[in-house]
C-alpha cells in the first residue's frame, strides 16, 4: 500500500463521511482486477438515505472536478453505483449489503484506511435514527 493510494482515496472518503453512512469499508483491488483501483463500500438505513448519500457524494466531489463516468441505481435506492474510473463507489440500503456481500467477494483484497476513516474511528457512534429506516423492506424483493 503505497500512502499516495490511500491520501488520493482519502478525498472519496470525506465526500462519503459527509452523510451518516454505515460502516464503510476501502478495498484494494490493484492487480485483482482491471476494472479500478478501489471499491468504496458504504450503506444507509433507507431508500431515501442511499439516494441522499449518493447525490452528496457526486455533489461534492464535483467541486474537486471530480465526475462520475456513470451512475446507476440512484432513483431506486437499493444499491447505488458511483464509477470514478479507478475508484468505484458502492452505496447500499444495509440489508441489501449483506445480501450480495461485495466485501465477502472480494475477501482476497486488502483493506485500506486513509486518515479520514482513522478519523472517523475515533468518534463515538451516534445511534440510529429509526425515522430514517425502512420498514417495507424485505429481501425477497431481491430474488
Amino acid at each position: 500500500m503505497t500512502e499516495s493510494f490511500e491520501m488520493d482515496l482519502d478525498r472519496y472518503v470525506q465526500a462519503i463521511y459527509g452523510k451518516k453512512v454505515l460502516s464503510l469499508v476501502a478495498l484494494d483491488i490493484r492487480g485483482k482486477t482491471s476494472i479500478a483501483d478501489a471499491y468504496l463500500i458504504c450503506a444507509g438505513r433507507s431508500h431515501r438515505q442511499v439516494s441522499a448519500i449518493s447525490e452528496h457524494i457526486r455533489r461534492d466531489l464535483k467541486e474537486s472536478n471530480l465526475k462520475p463516468l456513470s451512475v446507476e441505481g440512484e432513483k431506486e435506492g437499493q444499491w447505488v453505483v458511483l464509477d470514478y474510473g479507478h475508484v468505484v463507489i458502492h452505496v447500499f440500503l444495509d440489508p441489501v449489503r449483506t445480501f450480495y456481500d461485495l466485501e465477502g467477494l472480494w475477501a482476497d483484497a486488502p483493506n485500506v484506511e486513509t486518515p479520514t476513516m482513522l478519523t472517523e474511528k475515533e468518534k463515538p457512534v451516534a445511534e440510529p435514527d429509526y425515522f430514517e429506516m425502512d420498514d417495507e423492506f424485505e429481501l425477497d424483493n431481491l430474488s
